[in-house]
């Protein structure tokens, strides 16, 4: 068994637990490729097996919190791990040093992406493009198998996905998880008790502070109402820090889902080209840590110039808010929400709409702007058999893709 978990009392951290923090998260962003899933059992290795920060009771407990929350897992697990340890200090310090690495080399693609000029000419790109396809078909098909067991959630997935196709845009989107919660709960909110229940509990230290917690859930709300509001007819880092935290409040499923939702506003309002969308989607899935970082790379190709750079943090700042204001807001409270059956029920629908968006994505944009000739099918399928069955990392798929792209060129 291993020693009680290490739990943040509400003293300010020292310096040691600060740099223990530091270190660890920042090794972990430079070597935590594979996506999301693979993030977790990093996690995992570092923090219960070697560190004994927490047990693995706990920690699936915070996967659980997480997975219920908008915003993708294997970052709000880093930011809770933070708090476990150092407090909301903490959450933030481990935040900052996990994405790091992956936010430097996506912003140093974003400037060289700006250089390139007239990228539907720029094979390594294309490559990228045909990669990003088949990333997300993996992602679509391991998260079916996982989110869509049974017909009724197979059948509210390929709903999710037709009307994603008829009605594009974000607010299509809100709609369809909102119905996919309403179909999880009318479906699913008979099934034992025993099929919700767990046994692990968040630890008392993270369930103090409530009323500081309610006023992070709050700031969350009033962000999400007035952030329109005060954007329209704004200038463009107003209206980027609203489409990017905008869209961090909705992503349920992992970072893969931030693909359309950043596409019908940024692409829409022209800010950038699908092109550049797309290849910095690809080349996102080669470098370690957080999908998010796409994000980083966004804000620079928008931002342009020499200080593209503050774009990027502008706009990554924007998609992480929301999860950091969720989690440190829940967190005192999941024992409580996680014992109610409605709950459970409806994340069961959200997550099959969640998979019907992301199915759709897959022909629109990814298709559509990617494949262009009976060749480009076999490489992106090509590249699918790498992932999936053969197993082969992300990191040297996604190259191995560009390569091709340039030769084929």
């Amino acid at each position: 068994m291993p020693p009680p978990a290490s739990i943040n009392t509400g003293e300010p951290p020292s310096r040691g637990t600060l740099r223990d923090i530091a270190v660890s998260f920042l090794r972990l962003g430079c070597i935590s490729f594979g996506g999301p899933v693979a993030h977790l059992g990093y996690l995992r290795e570092e923090f219960v097996t070697k560190r004994h920060w927490l047990d693995d009771e706990t920690y699936s407990d915070f996967i659980a919190l997480c997975q219920f929350l908008p915003g993708a897992t294997s970052s709000q697990m880093v930011f809770a791990l933070g708090m476990l340890r150092a407090g909301l200090f903490g959450g933030l310090l481990a935040s900052i040093c996990f994405t790091l690495p992956s936010t430097v080399l996506m912003i140093l693609f974003g400037y060289g992406v700006s250089a390139a000029g007239n990228l539907h000419h720029a094979g390594l790109l294309h490559g990228l493009k045909l990669a990003a396809v088949a990333v997300v078909a993996q992602a679509v098909w391991g998260m079916g198998r996982t989110l869509c067991p049974d017909a009724t959630r197979i059948c509210t997935a390929l709903a999710a996905a037709a009307i994603t196709l008829l009605i594009p845009g974000s607010f299509g989107q809100i709609g369809i998880l909102i119905a996919g919660g309403v179909i999880g709960w009318i479906i699913y909110r008979g099934r034992p008790v025993s099929t919700f229940d767990d046994t692990a509990r968040i630890p008392s230290a993270l369930q103090q502070n409530h009323l500081f917690a309610v006023g992070l859930l709050i700031l969350f709300l009033l962000l999400l109402l007035i952030l329109p509001l005060i954007a329209s007819g704004s200038g463009l880092w107003l209206q980027l820090f609203n489409g990017f935290y905008h869209a961090g409040s909705l992503v349920f499923g992992g970072g893969h889902v931030v693909l359309p939702l950043l596409r019908s506003q940024l692409v829409g309002h022209g800010w950038i080209g699908n092109d550049a969308f797309l290849a910095g989607y690809g080349a996102v899935q080669a470098v370690p840590g957080p999908l998010f970082t796409f994000a980083a790379y966004l804000g620079a190709v928008i931002t342009g110039g020499s200080w593209a750079w503050v774009g990027g943090v502008w706009c990554l700042l924007a998609l992480f808010l929301p999860s950091w204001l969720l989690v440190a807001g829940t967190l005192p409270y999941w024992d409580q929400l996680r014992s109610k059956r409605w709950s459970k029920a409806s994340m069961f629908g959200v997550n099959a709409a969640v998979v019907g968006i992301l199915l759709a994505a897959i022909y629109n944009p990814l298709w559509k702007e990617s494949i262009s000739s009976l060749l480009d099918v076999f490489v992106a399928i090509g590249v699918f058999v790498l992932l999936s069955p053969l197993r082969v990392p992300p990191w040297i798929v996604v190259i191995l893709a560009a390569v091709i792209g340039q030769l084929l060129l």
